[in-house]
């Protein structure tokens, strides 16, 4: 009973209208995703996968509240063109953008939380691992959208993939640019800029340029 009380209380026209775009009928009356009334749906000619067992609201989008800003008035955005991958349970929170082209594909892990006003921009390939927990207005994206070449006509700057291993806290206003990796068991101090692979163990990353602020440390969500 508790089950059907949970998806009458987020059935709305977004959620009714992503279930059965992307899932089987078996799956989509499961309704694995809710979706806020404030999601808008600007794209959804790609695909969307979920892995494991299914139950309601396994994955939700466009939910939480976070003091410094009006929920009211925030609105999340999905223009998904590519593919997703959700590996498990995931809460996108409310204000988020996630944008994945044709060619792209986003993978989310196990237990993924977004706080709040935080962007996701995929051409090629976002993969972020298990417990990782996103705080607000990031902005995550592994191109540059627009293209620069040399003299020879040359592109100098094409897309690379973005890696987050597995237990990482991004702080809040970080933005994670093409090629970044970032090691399992890290903390990404708020404002930091990462374009490149990190290296270290447990340790906290900040700075400009960005290096390692302190060794052997672990979190919590």
């Amino acid at each position: 009973m508790n089950k059907y009380f949970e998806i009458l209380t987020h059935l709305n026209i977004p959620t009714i209208r992503f279930n059965f775009k992307y899932f089987p009928f078996k799956q989509a009356i499961r309704f694995p995703v809710f979706l806020s009334r404030k999601v808008l749906l600007s794209c959804m000619s790609g695909h969307v996968s979920i892995e494991g067992r299914l139950w309601p609201g396994k994955v939700k989008i466009g939910y939480g509240e976070v003091g410094i800003f009006d929920r009211r008035k925030s609105r999340s955005i999905w223009q998904v063109s590519g593919k997703v991958v959700f590996k498990g349970h995931s809460n996108i929170g409310h204000g988020s953008k996630i944008s994945v082209n044709e060619e792209g594909i986003l993978i989310i892990g196990e237990n993924f939380n977004i706080s709040a006003e935080t962007s996701l921009i995929c051409n090629r390939r976002i993969e972020i691992g298990a417990n990782c927990m996103l705080a607000w207005e990031i902005l995550l994206m592994d191109t540059d959208l627009h293209t620069i070449r040399n003299k020879d006509g040359v592109i100098l700057n094409t897309p690379r993939p973005v890696i987050i291993g597995d237990n990482v806290w991004v702080g809040c206003r970080c933005t994670l640019l093409k090629g970044t990796q970032i090691p399992a068991g890290s903390i990404i101090a708020a404002g930091t800029i990462i374009s490149k692979a990190l290296e270290g163990n447990q340790a906290i990353f900040g700075g400009t340029p960005v290096r390692i602020l302190k060794e052997n440390i672990s979190w919590h969500p």
